[in-house]
């Protein structure tokens, strides 16, 4: 039976499945999600931490994301803070009210957090900073969203529902709380590549000319481009990229320069160097490159450009490794370096530091978050102490 199958059977997503904690982590009963606190209150058992330390005047904020309705998953956002020298994560709480956030994204202005409620009922959260306090939730209007991101002018927050394979806009006001949906789209054409059940919308971004969104799909192995009209949120169209039958496209990671991308396929374990003209929002893909995984068990999870476009980086759940490339010819090749171990199990998610000094690996597996401080002119890694302990780590956000 395929992981699909197996997944539905047990009211999973494919991606929860697949990343379950030691491989068959039991869902445990989940009720409905909190209601938001009133007139906008911090939920009653969080503890005030997202704020670095007082005394130590180098620390930053670092949020954390997991599940809520696993065996041995969190209770919330968890809130750390980590030394932008050393890498050192010292913990300070939970944010809870926020169920089963397992992916999180930052708004430009940086005075809020924005969290997907991976459930079949899905929603999206935003919280306010500056006092922790939960603005509110809106339903992404599909099961099991899996991704988010703002747009870059700060108005309109976007999400990937995984389980319904659709995508969702929702406005953002000049509080950071977000209004009613917009649009919704699901992906019918064309039909599930081969082993899958239907659609799986794993990401939606924006292109670097703003003007295009990308969402990425698993389930029918293809990048479809929308032109988001930015005074009504509404999305038309615009193009679609086709991997090969099977590859089970996952994420995308734009070069600095624009014109190129890259895509790591979490099926058939490649990732592969796009071509992107911004005025159409076309997305050429290129051929399959290796992982590095050495052709063992493995799902690329995510990649990481650094700001200077001269090396990339991802994460290899099952190889529990991070691939180090240069990147090449402008931002059309990519050559592969080799791997460095990730200190974890099942590398879900990489980020980097704000400054691009430090990358974070959030380890769903283990539980753990890895640090490594990253060589801008080499593009080495270099592990940053010992990893720090997380509940089903499956996002790390450094602010």
């Amino acid at each position: 039976m395929d992981t699909d199958a197996r997944a539905a059977r047990g009211g999973w997503s494919r991606r929860r499945f697949v990343g379950a904690v030691a491989g068959a982590a039991a869902v445990v009963a989940v009720p409905a999600p909190a209601a938001p606190p009133a007139d906008g209150a911090p939920a009653a058992e969080q503890r005030p931490a997202a704020r670095p330390p007082r005394g130590d005047p180098r620390a930053r904020p670092l949020l954390l994301g997991t599940y809520t309705s696993v065996e041995g998953g969190g209770t919330g956002i968890g809130l750390a803070s980590y030394d932008p020298d050393t890498g050192r994560i010292t913990g300070s709480g939970t944010l809870t009210g926020v169920p089963d956030p397992s992916y999180l994204a930052l708004h430009p202005d940086g005075r809020t957090l924005y969290a997907v409620d991976e459930r079949q009922d899905g929603s999206v959260t935003a919280v306010r900073l500056a006092d922790r306090r939960i603005l509110g939730a809106r339903s992404t209007g599909g099961a099991g969203p899996c991704h988010l991101s703002v747009h870059p002018d700060g108005r309109w927050l976007l999400s990937a529902n995984y389980q319904s394979g659709s995508v969702a806009v929702h406005p953002v006001d000049s509080s950071g709380a977000l209004g009613e949906r917009t649009d919704l789209v699901t992906h019918t054409t064309p039909p599930p590549g081969p082993g899958q059940q239907g659609p799986h919308a794993h990401q939606f971004i924006t292109a670097p000319d703003g003007g295009h969104v990308l969402a990425v799909d698993l389930g029918t192995d293809t990048v479809y481009s929308y032109r988001l009209d930015q005074a009504t949120g509404t999305l038309t169209e615009a193009a679609q990229a086709h991997t090969r039958p099977g590859a089970g496209p996952r994420h995308l990671t734009f070069h600095p320069g624009g014109r190129y991308a890259y895509l790591a396929n979490e099926v058939d374990d490649t990732v592969a160097v796009c071509g992107y003209d911004p005025a159409t929002g076309r997305l050429t893909i290129g051929d399959p490159q290796s992982t590095g995984s050495a052709g063992g068990t493995n799902y690329p999870a995510q990649l990481l450009v650094t700001a200077n476009g001269s090396y990339a980086f991802l994460a290899n759940r099952g190889h529990n490794s991070i691939a180090r490339y240069a990147v090449e010819a402008d931002g059309a090749r990519l050559r592969l370096l080799g791997t460095v171990p990730v200190a974890g199990d099942f590398p879900r998610q990489i980020a980097f530091s704000p400054d691009g000094r430090l990358l974070f690996a959030a380890n769903q597996r283990s539980g753990t978050v890895s640090v490594f401080h990253v060589d801008a002119a080499s593009g080495e890694l270099r592990q940053a102490g010992e990893p720090f302990a997380s509940p089903v780590a499956v996002c790390a956000l450094p602010l």
